[in-house]
């Protein structure tokens, strides 16, 4: 007869934590989906924003700052090189913003 609980608290016990691993793993996947999401909106955010400011190819003093504040968030998340790259030079240029950086920005942008 003890032998018998045991073996059927033992069982109640395995499906719990079976039930539980199921759980975790759903809450884990659900967070993870979430911040995924999060990271696409904000890197579509960031190129829309980028892409804006270069549609003239015309960088102003004003244009260059807002682009160089720009750079951390899109490698962040997570936006393609193709972009951040010539962000990045734009952004780290002196008084001089580099017309084949602007180009290359544009030309990732219509894409």
């Amino acid at each position: 007869m003890k032998l018998r609980l045991a073996a059927l608290s033992a069982a109640a016990l395995m499906i719990a934590l079976t039930g539980c691993g199921q759980v975790q793993d759903a809450t884990n996947k659900a967070v993870s989906d979430g911040a995924s999401q999060v990271a696409t909106a904000a890197g579509s955010e960031v190129k829309k924003q980028a892409c804006t400011l270069v549609e003239d190819g015309l960088v102003s003093v004003q244009d260059k700052e807002l682009l160089g504040g720009l750079v951390a968030g899109a490698e962040t998340a997570g936006v393609p090189a193709e972009i951040t790259t010539p962000l990045r030079q734009i952004a780290d240029s002196g008084d001089q913003v580099p017309a084949d950086s602007i180009k290359a920005l544009q030309d990732a942008c219509a894409k």
